[in-house]
């Protein structure tokens, strides 16, 4: 029997309810391993943060998969690795002061060089995503859902858009979804963003060593 809540859902910490979903990810390991699972790209070898003071999503569903890409050490980029996530996936979204941040390490000159994106500086100038999909290794925030359903068979999954091809691919993984989806003071860490469209109002982007540089 689904476990179902109605209305209204506050979690102070939402990383706590990321965990059904990234432990379901260790049966997607197995089917990648055995080639069983195809990925739709191969991810960097670097993760990146991003934080937001509000993202507000229609149609929010959430379960385990696992990415795939290759090693960043010099001499060993045949090296392929596995990341488990939560893929959080949305029908449409605005965020609200959006940062993207990743830091590269440049061996030849012994530096960190940062790469810093902003965009969706207000209420009214927000960054505006459709089936919009965040691979994600660990976030913050406050949340609020709206008739959220936890526990929902993947197989029977209703919100959100369709189920990426390297998510679990088990009838009854573990899932969860809900009509609608707030989160506020975001931090994250992910592997990935894909979207259907991405609309940035207010695009600015810095290049440089500071690590200031960094969202959070």
């Amino acid at each position: 029997m689904e476990s179902q809540v109605r209305g209204g859902t506050r979690w102070k910490r939402f990383a706590v309810v990321m965990v059904p979903s990234v432990a379901a990810a260790a049966c997607v390991g197995v089917g990648l391993a055995q080639g069983a699972l195809a990925a739709s790209f191969s991810v960097s070898g670097q993760s990146f943060k991003v934080s937001a003071e509000h993202l507000h999503g229609e149609g929010f569903a959430q379960y385990g998969g696992i990415d795939s890409g290759y090693a960043t050490t010099e001499g060993d980029d045949k090296k392929r690795t596995v990341h488990p996530v939560a893929i959080s996936s949305f029908d449409s979204a605005t965020i609200t002061k959006m940062c993207q941040s990743v830091a590269t390490d440049v061996p030849l000159i012994g530096k960190t060089v940062y790469l810093r994106l902003d965009a969706g500086p207000s209420e009214k100038r927000q960054v505006e995503a459709t089936n919009l999909y965040i691979d994600v290794a660990q976030l913050d925030a406050d949340a609020e859902f709206k008739n959220i359903d936890i526990g929902v068979a993947l197989k029977d999954k209703s919100r959100g858009p369709e189920v990426k091809d390297r998510a679990s691919t088990l009838p009854g993984g573990f899932a969860q979804q809900a009509e609608s989806a707030d989160l506020y003071g975001v931090q994250q860490t992910a592997w990935a963003t894909t979207a259907g469209t991405f609309k940035l109002s207010g695009l600015s982007m810095k290049l440089g060593f500071d690590k200031g540089l960094e969202c959070y």
